[in-house]
């Protein structure tokens, strides 16, 4: 998978928030080694959510690892101001980057100013926020989050409700316009939410809290292609 196509697949994230940071390196090549090519990366401020989760030093400790093996790097700003982060997410080594539209700001600035630094864009939206929402700030990005849990900590469940917002935002987007979906996927949903029109589908404590991550990414890889 390129670094620039694969906003164009199904494809699962391992959300790098659930893994343990103590060998944090070794399991990155676990995946990579299974065939994992997109990394999904939290960062949290402390504000936006009450957790402060990961930033740019990780992010960079990690990036020529990921890349070396044609990987991405596909950073989830859980941030109340997301356009002072974009500058650090991409000379750290981002590859692409998602904000709330939540957030503060405009979200069509701030869409052109990730684009202005070459990253990839999305935008996330919480499960409180209308999906007509979502949509409309859709303009110019590559896929939006569509969140199936409350965003921080990892290992909440799916929030049922969820299934039919993919569905109806799967109607509003665009076709180019790729769907992901974050939050409480595992093996028993995975297929679900695929068929409900995600293709992009974040999966942290399903992946990094079995005791062989790389098995545990190829059992999703392959109940989500099984749709």
């Amino acid at each position: 998978m390129s670094r620039t196509g694969w906003r164009r697949g199904v494809a699962v994230e391992p959300s790098i928030y659930a893994a343990d940071f103590a060998s944090l390196g070794a399991q990155l090549g676990w995946l990579l080694d299974a065939g994992a090519s997109v990394f999904h990366f939290d960062v949290g401020d402390g504000h936006f959510i009450p957790e402060i989760t990961m930033g740019p030093i990780v992010l960079e400790s990690i990036a020529d690892l990921i890349h070396r093996r044609g990987g991405v790097l596909d950073c989830h700003l859980m941030v109340e101001q997301p356009a002072r982060h974009l500058e650090h997410v991409r000379a750290a080594g981002g590859d692409s980057v998602t904000f709330h539209i939540e957030a503060e700001g405009e979200p069509a600035e701030t869409i052109a100013q990730a684009r202005d630094l070459g990253l990839a864009v999305g935008v996330a939206c919480n499960l409180e926020t209308p999906v007509e929402v979502a949509a409309s700030a859709a303009g110019g990005t590559d896929f939006v989050l569509c969140m199936s849990i409350h965003p921080g900590l990892s290992g909440q469940e799916f929030v049922p409700e969820a299934l039919e917002r993919i569905v109806e935002l799967r109607r509003l987007l665009p076709d180019e316009v790729a769907l992901q979906a974050d939050g409480g996927i595992h093996l028993g949903n995975i297929a679900a939410v695929r068929e409900a029109g995600a293709s992009l589908l974040v999966s942290g404590s399903a992946v990094f809290w079995d005791d062989d991550p790389a098995a545990a990414y190829h059992r999703l890889v392959k109940a989500a292609a099984e749709t």
